[in-house]
């Protein structure tokens, strides 16, 4: 049996063969040769004499016949010869010509070309017009859809498998977020001391934090419907679509209650509204219905809100009032425990040696996401592909770090000169760091090996977390950063100095301008922050400061620059054959590991530990 349902309708063939065939009619009616009957009633073909206007008035007396129709004359001469001319109406004109014998007929009727002239242009217009809105309605799309822009809402549906197992790193996120699970699971315990849980949750944060996911595990945890759309979703190119989509997606909702609504990127129809926005009332229209459906809801509905940015300074403040989105729930980057953790959870599904050492990769990258440290395995697998290794070895892993937070290797040509100065540059740096090991974090390696833009690096690995430096950290710091230059100066003099050491001097005045500026680390500003926080943590040098303090702060930042470069400077010329030490060591095998650069520094070498067996 035929389902009708499968069968294709192809309206727009249809549309096309009879458009094709209308053309073909009039194409071919418009070559019609003319025809006329004689006397006999024979059809004869013959083409009329073409008469001017000029030639009509001359020969008025020879004119036997005269047919007009529109501004056609057509008629037969006295000596039967057909005629055609442009004859202008005029009804005196007629009247004469009537006297002088011609027989005068006007046709006012219209044949069926033209009738079909007038309607055919009109009924394909309401054909062209049928089959867009006819694609808009459709559940397949078509034409209309792809004229206008307005493909269907992405509504993901179903019941997520994910649970709070499935995230790591923000455990105190998943303590504030329990409420809406225990909620969702079970409303009456609530409502018998007669509490409101929140209608609708803002998680924010910078991308990469698992934000999307926290959703997915809070409605996996709590075995209900997860409906997830993107603020994009409900914008458009006619007005009053994203309403109409708003009212959509919650009403659909509401059917399936208890369960999670989620709008990811909130900020694309959720943007603060102001007096000058003319240009932007759908965005705005949406806006005011996402606000009515959110204070529509009542504490029996069992639907959660969980909508998800990166700006949650944009949002308007209608929309996070409460009632609305009541709690906000800001999503940090991961501390070195919650690094630990995702790598352990993502570590899973990836075949690994066991001498891995998650843990100094925990501590290598500070400032990593989830997402990046879900691709920090991920590249560190291909990697082990690219060599041949079965497993991912721990090479693997700080080849892929080292990737993700330099660039790829480089296999540039440089000079030998070039090369040289690089490895004495990077032996200031490690040198430097090792004096300073007691206040700074312990050295993971020094390199030659360039990357992205830098030739080399000397990479630290931090004990745990800092939530603050003290002056002493620093100094030393600001010495470490200043090495590399003082290296170049003191083994290849001051006029072979490079512009190698520019990342590492605007590092330095970073730090210096920080200290001086916010923290109140020096004598001169003492304790006035002279900076100004903007809206998402942005700050601007100086904004609160005189043209005075303006000048105290510059002379201050150089001091601090000059000072930790003349310590750097004092430091590798005191240890000049140790330093050189180091630099012939790079040069040779390109990578020291901490441990190897202790060793050089120290001039003593680790003895491995006899291993002693029970004899046979």
């Amino acid at each position: 049996m035929l389902n009708r349902k499968n069968k294709p309708h192809n309206h727009s063939t249809l549309f096309l063969i009879l458009a094709a065939a209308l053309f073909a009619v009039v194409i071919g009616y418009s070559f019609k040769p003319h025809e006329t009957v004689n006397p006999d009633g024979v059809v004869v073909a013959s083409e009329p004499v073409e008469l001017s206007f000029s030639d009509v008035l001359r020969r008025a007396e020879d004119i036997k016949t005269m047919n007009i129709k529109g501004d056609k004359a057509t008629g037969v001469l006295a000596d039967g010869t057909k005629y055609s001319a442009v004859m202008v109406y005029n009804p005196e004109l007629l009247e004469q010509f009537s006297k002088d014998g011609t027989m005068v007929t006007i046709d006012s009727s219209r044949g069926w070309l033209g009738y079909l002239e007038t309607w055919v242009p009109i009924l394909m217009g309401i054909l062209f017009i049928w089959w867009i809105f006819r694609g808009m309605r459709g559940a397949g799309g078509g034409i209309g859809r792809a004229l206008l822009g307005q493909n269907p809402t992405k509504i993901v549906t179903g019941k997520p498998k994910t649970t709070f197992k499935d995230v790591a790193g923000i455990d105190s996120e998943k303590q504030e977020l329990m409420e809406i699970v225990n909620f969702l699971r079970d409303k009456s315990k609530f409502a018998a001391v007669g509490a409101r849980v929140p209608r609708g949750v803002l998680l924010s944060g910078e991308p990469g934090t698992g934000k999307t996911l926290l959703a997915r595990a809070i409605a996996g945890e709590a075995n209900v419907p997860f409906f997830a759309a993107s603020g994009s979703d409900f914008s458009g190119i006619i007005v009053g679509l994203g309403v109409a989509k708003i009212k959509e997606i919650f009403e659909m909702a509401k059917r399936n209650a208890p369960c999670l609504l989620f709008i990811d990127e909130i900020d694309a129809i959720g943007q603060r509204r102001s007096q000058n926005s003319f240009n932007d009332q759908d965005r705005e229209q949406t806006l005011n219905q996402l606000l009515i459906e959110m204070d529509g809801f009542s504490n029996e509905t069992g639907i959660i809100v969980i909508g998800a940015t990166n700006r949650p300074d944009m949002l308007d403040p209608a929309l996070l009032r409460p009632g609305r989105f009541d709690r906000q729930v800001y999503i940090e980057l991961p501390d070195m425990n919650g690094r630990r953790e995702i790598l352990e959870l993502h570590a899973k599904k990836i075949k690994m040696d066991k001498d891995v050492n998650l843990e100094n990769v925990a501590r290598g990258t500070t400032g990593f996401s989830g997402a990046d440290l879900e691709n920090l395995l991920n590249e560190s697998a291909l990697h082990a592909v690219r060599v041949g290794h079965k497993l991912v070895t721990q090479e693997d892993m700080e080849e892929a770090r080292d990737k993700q937070m330099m660039g790829p290797r480089k296999f540039r040509k440089m000079r030998p000169e070039d090369i040289k100065l690089t490895a004495y540059h990077e032996a200031g740096h490690a040198f430097v760091a090792t004096i300073y090991s007691n206040v700074t974090d312990p050295i993971h390696k020094a390199t030659i090996i360039p990357r992205g833009r830098a030739l080399g690096m000397v990479q630290h690995l931090p004990i745990d977390d800092k939530v603050s430096m003290s002056i002493d950290e620093v100094r030393a710091d600001l010495a470490i950063q200043m090495a590399g230059r003082a290296s170049e100066e003191v083994f290849f003099g001051p006029n072979k100095i490079t512009t190698g050491a520019e990342a590492d001097i605007a590092m330095a005045t970073r730090l210096a301008r920080r200290s001086i500026t916010t923290a109140g680390m020096s004598e001169k500003i003492g304790m006035v922050a002279v900076n100004q926080v903007q809206s998402f943590g942005h700050k601007v040098p100086l904004e609160s400061a005189s043209e005075k303090t303006a000048e105290i702060v510059d002379a201050e930042i150089k001091s601090w620059t000059d000072r930790a470069y003349a310590d750097a400077l004092k430091i590798i010329t005191k240890n000049k054959a140790t330093v050189k030490k180091l630099a012939e060591e790079l040069l040779k095998r390109e990578t020291l590991t901490g441990d190897e650069i202790k060793e050089i520094v120290s001039g003593k070498k680790k003895t491995a530990k006899k291993k002693t067996g029970a004899k046979k």
